[in-house]
């Protein structure tokens, strides 16, 4: 093969504006976007697989603390 053949040619449209593309960085350093990460150890993610799953369940928990009075106020009566 010839070199010239080795040569990519440039078959991107002029109308797409690379310039304005930004890099994402992997790991630590990484930008959020507005959404916490949270790890799970290894014995609850087996228990809930997916983030549905551990979303549905602290709603649920949630609803139930919110149901129980406080126990500084049952202390106090």
């Amino acid at each position: 093969m010839k070199k010239d053949d080795l040569e990519l040619k440039d078959e991107l449209l002029p109308e797409y504006d690379l310039k304005s593309l930004r890099v994402r960085k992997l790991g630590s350093g990484r930008k959020s976007f507005g959404s916490e990460v949270v790890r799970l150890e290894p014995d609850v993610a087996e228990m809930f697989p997916t983030a549905d799953a551990v979303n549905e369940a602290l709603r649920l928990l949630i609803q139930i603390a919110q149901r129980q009075p406080s126990i500084s106020t049952s202390k106090a009566q």
